[in-house]
């Protein structure tokens, strides 16, 4: 194999600050590369070097002059005022031409038969009906059908999907994608993976669907702290060496910080540095030192943040009814929310999922049909479009506009600055304006800031896009502990294997499919019906009064009181681990003094919760 490109002794830095320096990266003929790492670690700049929309301050690019490399960006721009034709077909190429002549002639409702019959013949003489046919089921594919409409009355993900449909129409040397799944359907991903697995096409690509980049790629290649490390294999090979090579990084690690130790005590004495050999080890000292502190910790991160309270009664939906433009979003839906429901919604883009959620939410009124809300539902809502933060403002300010301390599960509270490392922003960044952000981490601090809500009702709407795997695994284990009600809207089918427990399913005719199971046992049930059997729930019937037994004026009584007793109980509790982090560590009695006391008034809110909830479910 040859190599179609590569970066030779690349350096680039943001915002005063090196994301890289000497990188060293060559892609051959063929490969299909994957490119992991945290946000933030230069991912996204790292492949528009590449892909030459801007030159490294360090370092070069080299590849062959006639080499084409198809680029699509997170956020693509386009020409102002250009049509969809306009962008998609290439003026220097003469099929593509004749093809968007000969569509633009037959979208006219009255089209010249004399100008029809003279493009068919071009197109044939051309040898173009092939090629027109797999553009029309390219555009087709990412939901492209009215090529005369202006680009710029395209929603985001519209032109996401326009711009990965010119280069797939382009098919060039070498693809070079960051993020190419947002803002598609489960369906189109599929049929992507396939395209992009057929010949022996070469391609550098970040994303963070982790199916998608097991069935693709076949190397990848990491890029942690400004070093990039190869992995011949899939990804469950890359985290075997991975973590090998995290083992090794540890004891090397501490290898230098005692090295650094003794380095220290003899710098403190104050050496003259007047001899080459005092002056070499000075220069030792502070390169250890550097490299001792760019080193960040790979703990095993564990975020439980306390759920509110969730009686009986969490979310009924009554015979919902909803259409736009005539056509019917969803017709006649009921079902009846339990506690630790964990549902994955799934269709195609348009179909419907946002309306739904937002009549959940109570954000719009269904025409027909009913929602009604337990009093103790706490919602989360992770939306797509994400929030509009200022971004002349501090990390850490934007955190503590909410609040200063966090309560836990356990019952503790943690500062916000806390709450940020635990959710991988380290102290430096907490600090730094929201502006030097990028747009992953942007996304990881909103998705933080619905969860430090505390909710009972999370709905997650495409919560991976732009997040790193990282951060993904962050996610997962807080889902996997989560005891509230999930809902997750995403294209990620790892995501939605390993969170969802039955699916949602709109079919697009306004008919929402109950599923019962996780979304490859769905997909395997549609290609083997009778071996694997589709369970279809039957819409619920659900009462317009809840059924239940009247308090006594006692148990009412008791009921107002737990509640206060419960607010006190957990005052008490974060004044109690406030107050212990104030204890001489040398102090052991103390401690366990307190950390007793930690301990039985949990015990004592367990217990007046529990009752609480037995009392609301009447």
């Amino acid at each position: 194999m040859s190599t179609l490109i590569a970066a030779e002794s690349l350096g680039h830095a943001y915002h005063d600050e090196w994301l890289f320096k000497n990188l060293t990266l060559g892609i051959q003929t063929g490969q299909r590369v994957a490119l992991v790492g945290i946000n933030g670690a230069g991912k996204s700049t790292l492949l528009k070097l590449l892909a030459e929309r801007f030159s490294p301050l360090e370092g070069k690019i080299v590849k062959n002059k006639s080499t084409k490399i198809g680029f699509l960006d997170q956020e693509p721009s386009f020409p102002d005022g250009y049509s969809i034709s306009d962008f998609i077909f290439s003026l220097e190429n003469k099929q593509q031409q004749l093809i968007k002549e000969y569509e633009e002639r037959i979208e006219d409702p009255n089209p010249d038969e004399k100008t029809l019959n003279r493009l068919y013949e071009e197109l044939s003489e051309h040898n173009a009906w092939e090629y027109e046919h797999e553009i029309k089921t390219i555009l087709s594919r990412m939901g492209i059908t009215h090529l005369q409409q202006k680009i710029d009355t395209l929603s985001g993900g519209q032109k996401k999907r326009l711009a990965l449909a010119k280069l797939l129409i382009e098919d060039p040397e070498i693809y070079v994608l960051d993020e190419p799944t947002n803002h598609l359907d489960i369906d189109t991903i599929e049929w992507l993976e396939k395209l992009l697995t057929s010949g022996n096409k070469t391609i550098l690509l970040v994303t963070h669907d982790r199916y998608f980049l097991d069935n693709v790629c076949n190397t990848i290649v990491e890029l942690d702290r400004g070093k990039i490390y190869n992995y011949n294999g899939n990804y469950a090979y890359f985290l075997e060496k991975k973590s090998e090579r995290e083992a090794s990084d540890e004891s090397t690690f501490h290898k230098n910080k005692n090295l650094l130790k003794k380095e220290l005590e003899w710098m403190r004495r104050m050496p003259q540095a007047r001899g080459t050999k005092s002056q070499a080890r000075i220069d030792a000292f502070y390169d250890l030192d550097n490299k001792t502190k760019q080193r960040t910790d790979n703990q095993t991160i564990t975020l439980k943040v306390k759920m509110a309270r969730q009686g009986n009664k969490i979310l009924e939906l009554n015979h919902i009814g909803q259409s736009f433009d005539n056509k019917a979003i969803i017709n006649d839906f009921s079902y009846t929310f339990k506690r630790a429901d964990r549902i994955g919604l799934a269709g195609k883009n348009g179909t419907g999922k946002s309306t739904l959620l937002n009549i959940m939410t109570s954000l719009l009124i269904p025409e027909k049909g009913k929602v009604s809300t337990g009093d103790t539902t706490v919602y989360g809502y992770y939306k797509q479009g994400g929030l509009s933060f200022n971004e002349k403002e501090r990390v850490i300010d934007i955190v503590k506009s909410d609040a200063e301390y966090i309560k836990m599960a356990d019952g503790s509270t943690i500062s916000a600055s806390q709450l940020l490392t635990l959710f991988l922003f380290p102290p430096k960044k907490q600090h730094g304006m929201v502006e030097k952000l990028s747009g992953g981490e942007k996304k990881r601090l909103h998705l933080m800031k619905v969860l430090m809500q505390n909710p009972n009702f999370l709905i997650l709407d495409e919560p991976t896009n732009d997040l790193d795997i990282d951060t993904l695994n962050v996610l997962e284990e807080f889902l996997e502990n989560f005891p509230g009600v999930l809902i997750l809207v995403s294209h990620d089918r790892y995501l939605l294997d390993k969170m969802s427990e039955q699916l949602f399913i709109m079919e697009g005719n306004g008919e929402v499919t109950i599923y019962n199971g996780n979304y490859s046992e769905y997909r395997l049930s549609l290609s083997n019906p009778k071996e694997v059997p589709v369970v279809k729930a039957i819409k619920q019937e659900v009462s317009e009064k809840s059924a239940g037994k009247k308090l006594s004026y006692k148990e009412q009584k008791e009921l107002e009181d737990s509640e206060m007793k419960i607010q006190l109980l957990e005052e008490e509790v974060a004044g109690l681990n406030k107050s212990i982090d104030e204890i001489d560590a040398s102090d052991y009695k103390k401690l366990k003094e307190v950390s007793d006391l930690i301990e039985k008034k949990n015990e004592e809110l367990d217990a007046v919760t529990s009752r609480w909830l037995e009392l609301s479910e009447l």
